[in-house]
């Protein structure tokens, strides 16, 4: 890239910048009229983040320009080119000191030690209106080096003036040297702030912007969760249905009536889990997962023993069990499921095994270091969150078991990210 196609390219960044700024002015004055109606005051958006903030402060080289055209200065041509690379050099570390990593490069530093080189040369040279380069360099220094050496760097700066200015005009040396002081570290002050209150709006936003994810991601992996459970139990029992509609009538009509109150209670499900207030049951989920296996054919024994859990708990178990149950019905073939829960004073444990067909091609959702798929490895996550523990593998004596470990906290309150729904394989 070309000089001229960098500077075209930088002259492009000032304009979005400046026509960014003057945008959220423009928000910034429509919300403030609406709050005087009634409402909290909006934000200002503070000064534009470019070097352009810093460009009206140049007219304090009007005097030495007047210098000029007066003819109050010796080799004007020397004092003029000195005038106009001094005005370079200041724009040039101005815009430069609204980027972190720009600001820090050498180049900058360089550019701001000749700027204290030519401001020394010239005010030695002529003196008078000559001496304001001290405060514009001073401004340039403050916006450029903010860190802890700037007291030190400020106050050298400012004697440093103050001893020039003695030097050509002994009455204004307080007055340079206070004001070159004063600029350099207002300016600074002034700048960070208004950099924090930047990046702490970009912040705020970008955690807003995530909490928005999260909820939809939430949402989502619940209503996910329970729609896929659902629908394979509905599957399941219309198959059986199906089957026993030519010979047992009855028995057809009660595996329809169990899908309608399987499809009300999905019903309720998804109305509770849009408004938030969903909790889950460990007795509730047995008894579906009881219903559900029998419905596909799977000998269901459930066996629970051991102290009361807290709701927490329960909520953590009985995902597990819609999991694990799920994946049985879909992909085990097995003809006998054993659930077992058994608590203890520290901890509870639970498990769901099967006699189905271990082979990769039915256990579609075993991954080869056997943690399972995406459901029980978002449950495996969760269980952890809470320290707990899930194990999920084929068995030895086949079939394939979950086992999942949680330790016993009665009243104890959990994350509710860890409470939501896991996402179904």
């Amino acid at each position: 890239m070309t000089w001229r196609q960098r500077v075209m390219a930088q002259l492009l960044v000032w304009q979005y910048s400046r026509a960014l700024w003057k945008e959220e002015m423009e928000e910034y004055k429509e919300a403030r009229k609406s709050s005087r109606r009634g409402g909290r005051e909006p934000e200002h958006p503070g000064p534009p983040a470019s070097g352009f903030s810093l460009m009206p402060w140049l007219l304090m080289g009007l005097g030495a320009l007047s210098n000029l055209f007066q003819g109050k200065t010796p080799n004007p041509w020397i004092g003029g080119l000195g005038l106009l690379t001094f005005n370079s050099l200041y724009i040039y570390v101005a815009f430069r000191s609204f980027d972190k990593q720009k600001r820090r490069e050498t180049s900058t530093r360089v550019a701001l030690l000749l700027m204290f080189l030519l401001t020394t040369g010239l005010a030695v040279g002529y003196g008078d209106n000559w001496l304001l380069f001290f405060p514009l360099l001073g401004l340039a220094t403050g916006a450029t080096l903010r860190g802890p050496w700037l007291g030190r760097v400020g106050l050298l700066l400012a004697g440093f003036a103050g001893v020039v200015s003695a030097f050509r005009d002994a009455s204004n040396a307080m007055t340079i040297a206070y004001g070159t002081f004063l600029s350099t570290m207002v300016t600074a002050a002034i700048l960070s702030l208004s950099e924090a209150v930047r990046e702490l709006r970009a912040a705020r936003e970008e955690l807003a912007r995530r909490a928005v994810e999260q909820e939809r991601l939430r949402f989502s992996r619940d209503l996910h969760d329970l729609l896929g459970h659902t629908m394979s139990v509905i599957v399941v029992k219309s198959e059986a249905a199906r089957r026993l509609a030519p010979r047992d009538l009855d028995a057809a009509l009660a595996q329809i009536s169990d899908i309608e109150s399987v499809g009300r209670q999905a019903l309720t499900e998804i109305r509770e889990a849009v408004t938030g207030y969903r909790e889950g049951s460990l007795g509730t989920e047995l008894d579906r997962a009881r219903s559900a296996l029998d419905a596909a054919g799977v000998e269901s024994v459930v066996k629970r023993s051991g102290t009361p859990l807290a709701p927490q708990t329960e909520v953590l178990l009985g995902w597990v069990v819609r999991e694990a149950v799920t994946n049985v019905v879909r992909h085990a073939a097995a003809t006998r499921c054993e659930i077992t829960v058994h608590g203890t004073a520290e901890l509870v444990r639970l498990t769901v095994a099967d006699n189905g067909d271990d082979t990769p091609a039915d256990r579609s959702d075993v991954t080869p270091d056997g943690t399972g798929g995406t459901g029980l490895k978002g449950l495996t996550e969760r269980l952890a969150a809470a320290g707990g523990s899930l194990r999920a593998g084929r068995s030895p004596r086949g079939g394939f078991t979950v086992t999942a470990e949680l330790p016993v906290e009665p009243g104890g309150v959990l994350d509710p990210e860890v409470l939501t729904a896991p996402r179904a394989s």
